[in-house]
């Protein structure tokens, strides 16, 4: 923090894609969760087709942000904004000073994917070659590139959503990164040979069905954000070692926990543990090479101040 008192940075999203990598930021998402565990507290307003929230972290004698955030699904059916656009704001921890203002719309796909990057990590099979992506929305792509990251043996992706037209975007613009794609009509059948599974959808249906897994394989949620919305069935969190991302956020109101509790296929007993646990070593990931794990990535906005810091930092 070397800026005179009084600099307030404005950090663009081609800054912060030209500073900021995967690697940096899935280990600076590691090393935060060996700390103390950062406070969160969100607000929100209005319902699922025009949404504003906020998400405030404190990071104790560190760093303080909050992120302000509108969700607006519509946008795609024209493809001129996202979905979802935000702004995020960092203060120095030790005196309150303001210290950046940053695109939060990037930071959401950075945080989101890394999040979903470090449960792979800590979860996922070591040597896994085919990665199905189930939904091709903005956040598809970055997905796909942050598990490859993680788990560089990934020589397959296969692409998986509802209108073939949207996917086949995706698929050519991964393509251009050299990435092996392709699109599939067959979710189930996709799903039968997936090692790593990403969803990144809006459905109020469960799309990957538990008797679809494979032995062995890694089931990351990252779609669903209310407790209508969800992307796996009961049978996927009964045959899985069930893990979240941060517990409060992922019990505060996510379908995909919440919905198989509420059935009776899982007690709340059954979620083994979060990346506070995974990180720590208090709890035991994948114990055998058939283990079926399940992460949910919740969100909040801890993972935005994680990434509002690596990219200050960058800076």
């Amino acid at each position: 923090m070397t800026e005179q008192p009084g600099s307030l940075r404005f950090v663009d999203a081609a800054q912060i894609r030209k500073i900021l990598t995967f690697p940096v930021l899935i280990d600076a998402i590691e090393a935060a969760h060996r700390r103390r565990k950062i406070d969160v507290q969100d607000d929100a307003m209005g319902n699922e087709t025009a949404f504003y929230f906020a998400r405030n972290a404190v990071d104790h004698g560190r760093f303080m942000a909050s992120k302000l955030i509108t969700s607006f699904p519509a946008n795609l059916d024209t493809g001129v904004l996202p979905a979802v656009q935000a702004v995020c704001v960092l203060f120095d921890g030790t005196n309150g000073r303001p210290l950046a203002v940053m695109d939060g719309t990037e930071i959401t796909y950075w945080r989101t994917a890394a999040d979903s990057a470090l449960g792979a990590r800590l979860l996922a099979p070591p040597s896994p070659e085919t990665l199905l992506v189930v939904g091709a929305g903005e956040m598809s792509r970055w997905l796909v590139r942050a598990h490859r990251t993680v788990r560089p043996s990934l020589r397959r992706v296969l692409i998986w959503n509802r209108t073939r037209q949207r996917a086949m975007a995706v698929a050519a613009e991964l393509a251009r990164d050299g990435i092996a794609v392709e699109v599939t009509e067959d979710l189930d059948a996709a799903t039968r040979v997936a090692d790593i599974i990403t969803t990144c959808t809006r459905s109020h249906v469960p799309l990957v069905k538990g008797d679809n897994l494979k032995p062995g394989v890694h089931l990351d949620l990252v779609g669903g954000y209310v407790e209508k919305t969800r992307e796996a069935d009961d049978a996927a969190a009964q045959r899985a070692r069930v893990f979240v991302d941060r517990r409060e956020s992922a019990f505060a109101g996510v379908g995909d926990i919440l919905q198989p509790i509420a059935s009776g296929a899982i007690a709340a007993s059954d979620v083994l543990g979060d990346l506070y646990d995974l990180v720590g070593g208090t709890v035991a990931g994948r114990r055998s090479p058939d283990d079926v794990t399940f992460f949910k990535n919740a969100g909040g906005g801890h993972f935005d101040l994680i990434a509002a810091e690596a990219i200050f930092r960058q800076l």
